[in-house]
């Protein structure tokens, strides 16, 4: 109860924070201006004390853009053999499909092949969408802000793996034995959403949200 009355304090100050920027960005009078200036410092102060975050990180995540606040993109590849799914052991030592935010200069595609490629180190063909989720109703929510994830089927055609900072190996997994996730980045009923997209093929119907 304590937890679902804490996300609603939450998605409140993420609207209060987002239509102060839209007035800072559309506003015209100096005046208001100002005023919508408060309003997003409030909003700050107010995330910083739900969240247990230093005040100064708040605003660098949660009141450092400009314009109209739309969701970040967040895409993830899921490739199979043999009836297993690939995962990267990141370091901290869960796991997860292949993936991070969307690059403002890359598509879709574009971004899973790049993101699969830096962590990987494999190249794959982006084939087909599984689903757009918006990350709140199906991840654990941490963020001040709203997060828009897109799950892209792929096959991989070559490359091995290549030594970087966040990841340090990739292994195929059998659905029913999972290792410990980032639930932030997948759940297991992603996962196994994903498995099933792959074994309907093109039976398959995109999932959103």
């Amino acid at each position: 109860m304590r937890m679902a009355k804490t996300q609603k304090w939450i998605d409140l100050i993420i609207e209060l924070q987002s239509l102060s920027q839209a007035g800072l960005f559309y506003g015209k009078d100096l005046y208001d201006k100002k005023r919508y200036e408060r309003i997003r410092d409030i909003s700050g102060e107010m995330m910083s004390l739900v969240s247990s975050l230093p005040l100064e990180k708040v605003h660098q995540i949660f009141c450092n853009e400009d314009g109209y606040q739309t969701p970040k993109i967040d895409t993830r590849a899921a490739m199979f053999k043999e009836d297993k799914i690939l995962l990267v052991h990141e370091n901290n030592g869960t796991w997860s499909l292949p993936g991070g935010w969307c690059d403002v200069n890359l598509s879709v595609a574009e971004n899973v092949i790049k993101e699969v490629k830096e962590e990987a180190g494999l190249d794959v063909i982006a084939q087909k969408i599984i689903a757009v989720q918006d990350w709140r109703k199906h991840n654990v929510v941490n963020y001040a802000y709203g997060v828009c994830k897109i799950f892209v089927l792929c096959s991989v055609i070559g490359g091995e793996f290549i030594e970087n900072i966040e990841t340090i190996e990739y292994r195929y997994f059998d659905e029913n034995h999972l290792p410990l996730l980032g639930i932030e980045k997948n759940t297991v009923e992603q996962i196994n959403m994903c498995f099933e997209a792959f074994r309907m093929g093109e039976k398959w119907d995109t999932l959103f949200d």
